[in-house]
């Protein structure tokens, strides 16, 4: 019921409850008004507002009791019963009860002059209360004289601790710092050093700060990161309170934080009988000691003022209402509230003549008075807000003085517009921001067609981006495996580990690694740091280790029995199983037999590697011989000693050399060998004798590979299926292109059947006389025409300078030796001390 206190005191209770957070008032209000048969309750948020009302509906019944906010309404035919922020507060109905919860806002700048108006008019037929801080005992004594006051002590202690770096903090602690950008990077480092934080800002939605915070009492998360909105309201379960800066920015001007306004946030510290503490981050340093000892023992100077703006405004002409509005007080301990946001919005649109033109009645003043009230959610100040407020108005106030409605498809254009869950979290606090404005104005009845549909669209729109945005904060800044692992590792020591048949390892249901092959790749909490990420990470790794090293054994075995389609050579040399690296190849004595080596692995029994070698040289023998299977049927056949040599030879070059290193051995093969040989698929060529079957794409890569490991280089890809030749680079042995079937022919590296193809036609032109080579040479060994006389000279061929061109003669037959520089002697054969010609050699000696 409003009352105008000064001119007729009412005649109900007036009792104001005062003492520091931790008390017990609103618990009391509470009590007190159900125990009438109708109330009211005004709460500085909205938040506040919807936890009181579900409190009493259970009490109560959903039919007696109402919720009022400037953007939820549910009010039951029947109701008697009225949470709402005090803005909302309907004074014209008369209620027993009445209740003002955080009386003290009265001396808040921005929203002070609302609760003066109500301290001073808002009255319960048989009791008023107000709840609130002693710093207003006072000014309260003078202007409402009749009251009473009940003085109430905090249930538990609160204590200082002093300055705490921000990885040593307690869990359960809270770190408040008061701009978004600082409670964003303070969050990243506690979600780095613990795993994760839960969020509150004054910029959230209800639906998501309820979320964020029952992360945190639900133990997922130990730490909360916030703003001041912390300070009010927010029942929770907080041991520890740390500041990390004491300055605040508040809309106008930055400044430092009042002692009562330290000591309403540290309050959030201790709960009920339990005790807390506040201190400050190392970066903020200690707390000056008297200041500590004030908030300590809730010693604050007495407020001075209260903010108070006129109720009773004129509504004649625009400049009638911005007079009234700008009247002072005449009470003693009032003084003029600063211009509020509505106030600012009805100067700017003041300014505009359409505008003006259209408030030229009583009724079009005061609809410009509400228009201006509409909120602005996202708090950005900008003439986005002041447009919209213009259009609106301007739909309202119609033409010739009709008023009419909101054009049914323009709000749906903006509210459209708006329902997107798209986006990073400042983005969806803008549109939380944008639709909480047109929940605002859905609950004007007489400025929409179907206000209670719009309530409902806006609402679900809202419920929509919050839940959205609670999992955008929930991916940014919660390691939930880290977050649930220190939680289990507080209730209990022992973790439960299982292992997936793809070798997905989880700990307590949260995928921490994956155990690839015999060696386990662990994915837990990466670049982390501080003592509870540590103390997560070894005991993670210790249940791991456990429950992996018990698998072995059984891997191990599966691993030996395994078929061979399980294993596979990759490009790089290494050995795989089942897809995960096992081993890899190392250069031995001989270039058909590579060493392997098992990775190593910690998880392994002590005779775990000589286990896998075995396998893996059992597969690999088997590979090898799939793949080169000339190569190893000719060492199996019953060959003369002759024979056997060459044959060595093409072993140790992987199947193919130039002929000219083999000469002696070739004319010393029996017809018999030859025969055989030739059965396996030996080539003796005019330049090179090979293995037809080696120049197979399969066989060619796998030669690159294992001539590679034996020359101790990086795998290198051999050329592309199919192509003939290739430019010869700088630095590459010409031994490398031998093993992969080509040969070094002047520039171009030639593949082997190709080049005995070219040979072949240039000694029979050669026989007729010197000639020009056909047209289709180049294209038979894939090479530039420019090319091909240093080709031809590199396969013994001289060119002639003559009067029909160049022609090329056969030139005095000489061995062709890739590594022979100009103007030296071919190099001396190098010959294997091991093969059978070491022996001849030394028996005609």
């Amino acid at each position: 019921m409003r009352t105008d206190a000064a001119a007729a005191p009412c005649r109900s209770r007036i009792l104001a409850v005062l003492g520091p957070t931790n008390t017990g008032k609103t618990h009391l209000a509470m009590e007190r008004m159900l125990g009438y048969a109708s109330g009211m309750m005004g709460f500085p948020l909205r938040l506040l507002a919807r936890e009181n009302y579900e409190r009493a509906v259970k009490v109560k019944g959903p039919k007696l009791v109402a919720l009022i906010t400037g953007e939820e309404r549910i009010l039951p035919a029947d109701a008697r019963y009225f949470l709402c922020t005090v803005e909302s507060m309907p004074l014209t109905r008369r209620v027993d009860f009445l209740g003002l919860d955080e009386i003290q806002m009265c001396a808040d700048p921005d929203r002070g002059h609302i609760f003066t108006d109500r301290l001073l008019h808002a009255r319960g037929e048989r009791e008023t209360m107000f709840l609130g801080a002693d710093t207003i005992r006072p000014l309260l004594r003078r202007l409402v004289p009749q009251a009473e006051f009940d003085s109430r002590p905090r249930f538990s202690r609160l204590t200082y601790s002093g300055a705490c770096k921000l990885s040593r903090l307690p869990p359960r602690s809270a770190v408040v710092a008061f701009s978004v950008a600082d409670v964003y990077a303070l969050a990243e480092l506690v979600r780095r050093q613990r795993g994760g934080t839960a969020i509150v800002l004054g910029a959230l939605s209800p639906r998501t700060r309820n979320a964020q915070v029952a992360l945190y009492q639900a133990g997922e998360v130990d730490y909360l990161v916030a703003t001041d909105a912390i300070g009010m309201g927010l029942n929770m379960h907080v041991d520890h309170v740390a500041f990390a800066a004491t300055r605040k920015f508040d809309g106008r001007h930055a400044r430092m934080l009042a002692p009562a306004e330290l000591a309403q946030i540290a309050g959030r510290a201790g709960r009920f009988t339990k005790d807390g503490s506040f201190g400050t981050t190392a970066e903020v340093g200690a707390l000056d000691p008297d200041l500590v000892e004030r908030i300590e023992n809730h010693a604050f100077d007495p407020l001075h003022n209260l903010y108070w703006r006129a109720t009773d405004l004129a509504f004649t002409s625009v400049a009638a209402l911005r007079a009234s509005l700008a009247r002072p007080p005449k009470r003693p301990g009032l003084i003029r509230a600063r211009e509020a946001d509505d106030e600012l919005a009805l100067g700017h649109l003041a300014a505009e003549n359409d505008i003006a033109a259209l408030a030229a009645s009583p009724e079009s003043v005061r609809l410009l008075w509400e228009v201006c009230q509409i909120p602005d959610f996202g708090k950005v100040h900008s003439d986005g807000h002041a447009r919209l407020q213009g259009r609106v108005f301007r739909y309202l106030a119609g033409s010739g003085g009709q008023r009419r409605r909101l054009p049914e498809d323009w709000v749906a254009k903006q509210v459209d517009r708006i329902n997107r869950i798209d986006g990073d979290i400042e983005a969806l606090m803008q549109r939380i921001a944008g639709i909480r404005t047109w929940t605002y104005v859905s609950h004007r009845a007489d400025w929409l067609d179907d206000a209670p549909a719009w309530q409902e669209r806006t609402r679900a729109i809202e419920d929509k981006l919050s839940d959205a945005l609670h999992e955008r904060l929930i991916q940014r800044f919660i390691d939930r495996r880290t977050a649930s692992l220190v939680v289990r590792m507080r209730e209990s020591g022992d973790l439960l580990t299982t292992i997936g048949a793809s070798g997905e390892v989880t700990v307590e249901g949260h995928r921490i690694g994956m155990l690839k092959g015999f060696r386990f790749i662990g994915e837990l909490m990466p670049g982390g740091v501080g003592t509870a990420v540590e103390e997560a990470r070894r005991a993670v790794n210790a249940a791991a280790e456990r429950a992996l090293r018990s698998d072995m054994s059984g891997r191990l075995a599966s691993f030996e029995a395994d078929a061979d389609e399980a294993f596979r050579l990759t490009d790089d040399a290494q050995l795989l199983w089942r897809g995960a690296v096992v081993a890899a190849l190392r250069r031995s004595d001989h270039v058909l037999t590579p060493r392997i080596e098992p990775l190593a692995s910690d998880l392994l029994p002590s005779d775990g590697r000589t286990r896998m070698r075995r396998r893996l040289q059992q597969w690999l023998d088997a590979h090898l011989r799939h793949m080169l299977p000339s190569l190893h049927l000719a060492g199996d056949a019953v060959l003369s000693g002759a024979a056997r040599g060459l044959v060595f030879q093409l072993g140790e070059a992987l199947g193919a050399l130039p002929r000219h290193r083999v000469e002696p051995q070739i004319a010393a093969l029996e017809e018999r060998d030859r025969k055989t040989l030739r059965s396996l698929g030996l080539r003796l060529g005019r330049e090179t004798i090979w293995f037809a079957d080696l120049l197979k794409p399969g066989p060619m890569r796998l030669r690159s590979l294992l001539w590679s490991v034996h020359a101790e280089q990086p795998p290198c890809l051999p050329p592309a299926a199919g192509t003939v030749s290739l430019p010869v680079m700088l630095g590459v042995s010409p031994a490398y292109y031998t093993a992969c079937g080509y040969s070094v022919v002047g520039p171009r590296a030639i593949r082997i059947d190709m080049l005995e193809r070219l040979a072949a036609r240039a000694a029979g032109l050669a026989r007729e006389g010197p000639f020009v080579p056909p047209g289709d040479f180049p294209t038979l060994v894939g090479c530039a025409r420019s090319e091909l006389p240093a080709i031809l000279a590199a396969l013994g061929y001289q060119a002639e300078q003559t009067e029909a061109g160049i022609h090329f003669r056969r030139a005095c037959r000489r061995r062709r030796n890739p590594d022979a520089s100009p103007g030296r002697r071919p190099r001396q054969p190098r010959h294997d001390p091991h093969s059978p010609f070491a022996s001849l050699r030394v028996l005609k000696s």
